[in-house]
């Protein structure tokens, strides 16, 4: 009882120490409020969305016109805006972003640089905001007006226009509205940043137009934040409002559009046999359907026509429109068939896309399709694009802008192979996160582009393994992570916060944690069972990070918080030493161990761990004795334990005591391969909670039937554990699969 006593009061002031410490947080607590707000009747404790859960929700009606001689966009919308937020609204806001390229505007007067001598003009002139041309960007608003026609006063802070209503928006009340507004498209060879934009084609003399973030849009309203009105400084992308929209645009007759949205006057725009072969293509399942060929596009590049024609585009419950148009456009498509649908998987590109477009573009496209949907909910829509032009990769809903350009013989490497086929199964993944699964990638990158990285990874990996496609993988993280923490950022820091980091916080290591976790943390049925939850719970709304995490545990009852917070919150590595090993033999009537370097106290595994320098297990195992339990050991109860069948269970077996340190500071799984003397070899696997008690320093037992020779840690480079040297016992030079990684890549 006195025993007992001392045993509590010393845990009282053990807990007692950490209470007095708020700062403490061990790295298996739950998540606090600062990580996961605290569930409501908006969203749930599960992740799911809450009873009351809503959101708000803007329909388009836009007639746009381009000038494909001086570039302008001129265009008119109507908006209807439905309130459906338990609250009034006295204001709208709406993105501007094409303001990006106003003068003066705020991202050219942030941006840090320094003057090196000889580089390149048109790296220089990306960092001291010059240019070859006196291109003047932004839009030019030329009216804002109510239902009835009358002004209604505006503001523009940069890239964010607020538009104050005549009287209070209620719960359940619409407003419909309308915009004018202009801007010139800019040049992408010159101007980076704002995502669309055109390509020219000196030796035809035509132009690529790739139209994003072209129209005055609604900003979110939700019960997050309120307003998502945080400016456009060309790094953090878009959270925007779900609605339908009406579109038509008007280009030259001889240019091809393609848009989001299902094309609604064919016959108006397209020739007898254009018209023919689009109908063909909807019906075909195994290749490409050639709708304008080479040939035809070849022919229209030498004839500029005056004339123009209106193409009209619908599109039900998206978040956005963007649309490309040219006269060098060659075009195919084919069907898909995803669940009781059949969307039409389309391509658009230039002859300089050929041979390489014509052969992988929409394959891709199909391909994507497939396996995405596999992994979350059946594709919506009923169609996608992928349009072809330099150095681009960019997203809309059913549309996407993707580069990857062959040489002018028409020959290719295996690299630009590889990221064409890259990029186009990304940006085509794009439509279910963030299109559908619509998060804010302003504020979090990782849940557009990293969710999306993983998934694209995936879709490679199962349908291009000829590819050996690696990036978003654990070991293709460990460079970066065994960087320079100073100059890191968490990936939960927002977009324009973390420029530096930006390519592997938003897409690279949350790509590889979310490897990790379903491939040694979880197990890919659990992952692929929760992940897929978490796209229907919240498919065609806005998830925020807690919805994420709480639906990944609810649906799998696998506790992650350690897991968040530290690849998500913390710039920690992996990193772990097997610090020493010890292998023991328990002595017996029938066994005489010859006691050697390594001198064990009876009955006292522990004592050999007071003696270090062991560098391998030549000297043979040091006898353990393992006495009968005394009666004091059993307290109340009357039984005994057969302590004879005990050590006769373990009488010739081989017993390992490791030590394993947590270099890194990212708590991990242990996978751990085992050498026998015979050659044969196994690999056992231990859960990361393994380090719940001690978290830098942990010692366990293993008994095993064959005597060891080499002991290494993270065999197959799951991990990401960034310094392998320190992975094996005996210490001696173990090439480990990250080892040779390294040398092949």
């Amino acid at each position: 009882m006195k025993r007992l006593l001392i045993t509590l009061v010393v845990m009282a002031a053990f807990i007692a120490s950490f209470a007095q410490s708020p700062a403490w947080k061990g790295k298996f607590e739950q998540l606090g409020p600062e990580s996961v707000p605290t569930p409501n009747t908006y969203r749930a404790g599960s992740g799911a969305p809450g009873s009351n859960y809503w959101q708000q929700r803007a329909d388009y009606v836009i007639d746009v016109d381009i000038n494909d001689e001086t570039h302008l966009l001129t265009g008119k919308e109507t908006i209807t805006y439905y309130n459906n937020a338990p609250e009034p609204l006295n204001f709208l806001w709406l993105q501007l972003d094409q303001n990006l390229f106003a003068q003066n505007n705020m991202t050219d007067q942030t941006q840090g640089g320094a003057v090196r001598d000889s580089v390149p003009a048109k790296f220089f002139a990306a960092t001291a905001g010059v240019a070859s041309t006196d291109y003047k960007g932004g839009y030019s608003i030329k009216s804002v007006k109510d239902a009835t026609g009358k002004a209604l006063p505006y503001t523009i802070n940069y890239t964010m226009m607020r538009v104050d209503l005549p009287t209070s928006l209620k719960t359940g009340e619409k407003f419909i509205f309308s915009v004018e507004w202009s801007y010139t498209e800019y040049d992408r060879n010159e101007y980076d940043g704002g995502r669309g934009g055109y390509e020219y084609f000196p030796a035809d003399g035509n132009y690529v137009y790739t139209f994003a973030q072209w129209f005055p849009r609604m900003c979110v309203f939700d019960d997050h934040e309120g307003w998502q009105n945080k400016q456009f400084l060309g790094m953090g992308e878009f959270a925007l409002t779900f609605g339908n929209y009406k579109v038509k645009i008007t280009v030259p007759s001889d240019h091809i559009v393609g848009a989001t949205g299902w094309l609604q006057n064919p016959k108006d725009v397209l020739t007898k046999d254009q018209l023919e072969r689009f109908e063909k293509a909807k019906k075909t399942f195994d290749k490409p359907v050639l709708i304008v060929t080479q040939d035809e596009a070849t022919v229209k590049e030498k004839t500029h026509s005056a004339k123009k024609s209106t193409w009209e585009f619908h599109a039900e419950n998206v978040r956005d429109f963007a649309f490309a148009h040219s006269r060098k456009f060659i075009w195919d498509a084919m069907a898909v068939k995803i669940g009781d649908k059949t969307p039409l998987a389309q391509s658009l590109y230039p002859k300089e896309g050929n041979p390489l477009w014509g052969k992988e573009s929409t394959m891709a496209i199909k391909n994507t399709l497939e396996v995405y949907s596999s992994r979350t909910i059946d594709y919506p829509y009923p169609t996608a694009f992928s349009v072809h032009t330099a150095d681009q990769g960019m997203e809309y809903p059913m549309i996407c802008f993707n580069g990857g350009r062959p040489n002018v013989d028409g020959t290719y490497s295996q690299q630009t192979l590889t990221g064409m086929i890259h990029v186009i199964v990304h940006e085509v993944g794009h439509n279910f996160f963030p299109m559908i699964v619509n998060s804010d990638e302003r504020q979090s990158t990782w849940m557009d582009e990293g969710l999306n990285s993983f998934l694209d990874k995936e879709t490679l990996q199962e349908r291009y393994p000829q590819l050996n496609y690696v990036r978003g993988t654990p070991k293709s993280i460990v460079p970066f992570m065994k960087g320079d923490k100073s100059q890191m950022r968490p990936v939960m820091a927002t977009a324009d916060n973390q420029s530096r980091n930006h390519g592997p916080n938003g897409y690279t290591k949350p790509a590889a944690a979310l490897t990790l976790l379903r491939e040694t943390v979880m197990g890919k049925e659990l992952f692929d069972k929760a992940f897929k939850e978490y796209a229907q719970r919240w498919a065609f709304k806005h998830p925020k990070p807690a919805d994420f995490f709480r639906t990944m545990e609810d649906a799998s009852a696998v506790d992650l918080d350690w897991f968040w917070r530290g690849w998500f919150y913390t710039t920690d590595n992996v990193d772990v030493e097997v610090a020493d090993a010890k292998w023991f033999k328990v002595q017996t009537e029938k066994t005489d161990i010859e006691k050697k370097k390594v001198k064990v106290k009876k009955g006292d595994l522990n004592e050999s761990s007071k003696e270090e320098g062991v560098k391998d297990f030549s000297e043979g195992p040091s006898p353990l004795t393992i006495q009968n339990t005394p009666d004091q050991f059993y307290g109340e109860f009357k039984s005994r334990v057969d302590d004879k069948a005990i050590v006769q269970k373990l009488e010739n077996k081989n017993i390992y005591q490791l030590k394993f340190k947590n270099v890194g500071g990212l708590v991990t799984p242990l996978i751990i391969e085992w050498t026998f003397k015979d050659g044969s070899k196994e690999i056992e696997r231990i859960p990361a909670e393994v380090w719940r008690n001690n978290e830098s320093e942990v010692t366990k037992i293993f008994v095993k039937e064959k005597e060891v020779v080499n002991i290494l840690l993270d065999p197959n480079a799951e991990l990401a554990d960034v310094d392998a040297s320190n992975n094996t016992f005996p210490k001696k030079a173990v090439e480990s699969k990250f080892d040779q990684f390294k040398k092949n890549n």
